[in-house]
């Protein structure tokens, strides 16, 4: 292997790596808002909203499982 093809190679993979943390940086914020917004609805004594939210998330949790657990990638 040429070293051009491996600092290539090294290249895409930090890439990669790169854009699956901007990936779980934006699902960690979803998350986070999520939590923010039931935590707003609970003191505004809407708890039914906040029950929802808090739903919607878990739903989102178990809908996102490559972003906590990557899949394998099909060729």
């Amino acid at each position: 292997m040429t070293q051009d093809h491996t600092r290539s190679a090294s290249t895409a993979e930090v890439d990669a790596l790169v854009a699956e943390l901007d990936k779980a940086e934006a699902y960690e914020q979803k998350l986070r808002q999520f939590i923010s917004d039931a935590r707003d609805q609970l003191a505004a004594g809407h708890t039914a909203i906040a029950l929802s939210l808090l739903n919607t998330a878990l739903s989102d949790i178990d809908a996102a499982t490559d972003v906590v657990t990557p899949s394998p990638k099909k060729d």
